[in-house]
């Protein structure tokens, strides 16, 4: 990677702190080959859309390639740089996270009594001046587990702004704190104040995906793996973009190519994303039906036939009462009436300790009887 002059550092630094990128003029610049095919790709993307929109979010930027790309900082810095030089303004949209004041998130939020103990806690922490982060941020690479306490302690109300986003989608808000508090915790370990980011940008990225991937995980009836959701995402990502550019929901041959991969495969995703719906869903304007009664079971036998078998049971059954009882016992062994077990002749005979001859001789006798007129007269109507 090429020597970043001072120059480039201030730049840098000014993209990651509280102002927006000023785009230079310069030709399209492409993507570096230190990055590596998969950041590359990725940044591709977004030099499209960021040409497409004009500007990109840190939140776009972040998302793809400081989580799911999980890039280094180094590499962080030089796809800014690489962004900036195409032309696109990336806007710093993350601070509006650290000024949700708690009070006005209870206001916001329907919180049961232990979260409100919870956000007076963790108000009562005060903030930290950038000065206090740089020097918490140093005395944590020198390994101080104090210093990791007290930065974390200072953005666990960010972690509960960020968190407030995704409530009603499945997860309680204490839940959604908890995993966002995961997330700020490998933040705080993966955290490299050298590079010139700001702790609560960078904390954002990871707080925001375990967030997102705990209500991937447990929000949805049929959990779905997490590398699927992130492949869900990206179809809904590129549906937007499509629906954007070309003024209409896109078709399965477009989100194909977008999205480089077979239509096949696409129209899976679309199935695996679709949310399944209760039978019990009320329907109608006075709630008195419900979704599964107007849906057909097409393994449920016919009532007719229910009724015709049950009739054709208790024949059989009045039938077999005229046998002795070693001949019904042989029958409804031999041809499972009784569990829809068929036995061989060699099974039932170790039944009545007698040689499977002998059975056979009996199931004949049997049969014998049943063909009789005043017997099979009361089946043949069934017979047809």
């Amino acid at each position: 990677m090429s020597r970043v002059t001072p120059e480039d550092i201030e730049y840098i630094l000014a993209a990651l702190g509280s102002k927006n990128i000023e785009t230079r003029k310069s030709d399209d610049v492409k993507p570096s080959a230190d990055l590596g095919e998969k950041i590359n790709n990725e940044v591709k993307k977004l030099i499209s859309i960021g040409k497409q929109k004009g500007r990109l979010t840190y939140d776009e930027v972040g998302e793809r390639l400081a989580v799911e790309c999980e890039a280094s900082a180094e590499q962080m810095e030089e796809v800014f740089k690489i962004l900036a030089s195409n032309g696109i303004v990336i806007y710093n949209n993350m601070p509006e996270y650290m000024r949700d004041d708690l009070d006005k998130i209870m206001r916001e939020v329907s919180i049961d009594d232990p979260v409100k103990v919870y956000l007076k806690d963790i108000g009562k922490v005060p903030l930290l001046s950038m000065e206090e982060e740089l020097e918490l941020a140093k005395r944590m690479k020198e390994g101080d587990e104090e210093a990791k306490k007290r930065l974390s302690e200072a953005n666990l109300r960010l972690v509960v702004s960020i968190a407030k986003r995704y409530v009603g989608r499945g997860m309680l808000f204490l839940d959604l704190i908890q995993e966002g508090n995961m997330g700020l915790m490998k933040a705080v370990e993966k955290f490299d104040c050298t590079k010139g980011f700001r702790f609560s940008t960078y904390a954002t990225w990871w707080i925001r995906q375990a967030v997102t991937r705990a209500i991937a995980d447990q929000a949805r009836t049929i959990r779905i793996p997490v590398h699927m959701v992130e492949t869900i995402n990206k179809l809904i990502r590129a549906n937007r973009m499509l629906v954007q550019k070309l003024g209409r929901e896109p078709t399965v041959s477009e989100l194909s190519e977008e999205l480089q991969m077979s239509e096949d495969k696409v129209r899976e995703i679309q199935r695996i994303a679709m949310d399944p719906v209760s039978l019990e869903t009320p329907i109608g304007e006075e709630d008195d039906s419900h979704l599964g009664d107007f849906i057909e079971d097409d393994k449920a036998a016919a009532p007719q036939d229910v009724a015709t078998f049950t009739i054709l049971k208790e024949q059989l059954m009045a039938i077999l009462d005229t046998l002795t009882p070693r001949e019904e016992m042989v029958l409804r062994l031999r041809y499972g009436l009784d569990d829809g077990h068929p036995r061989t002749l060699e099974e039932v005979g170790k039944e009545f300790h007698v040689t499977r001859e002998r059975i056979r001789q009996i199931e004949a006798k049997a049969l014998r009887k049943l063909r009789h007129p005043q017997r099979s007269k009361r089946l043949r109507d069934y017979m047809d």
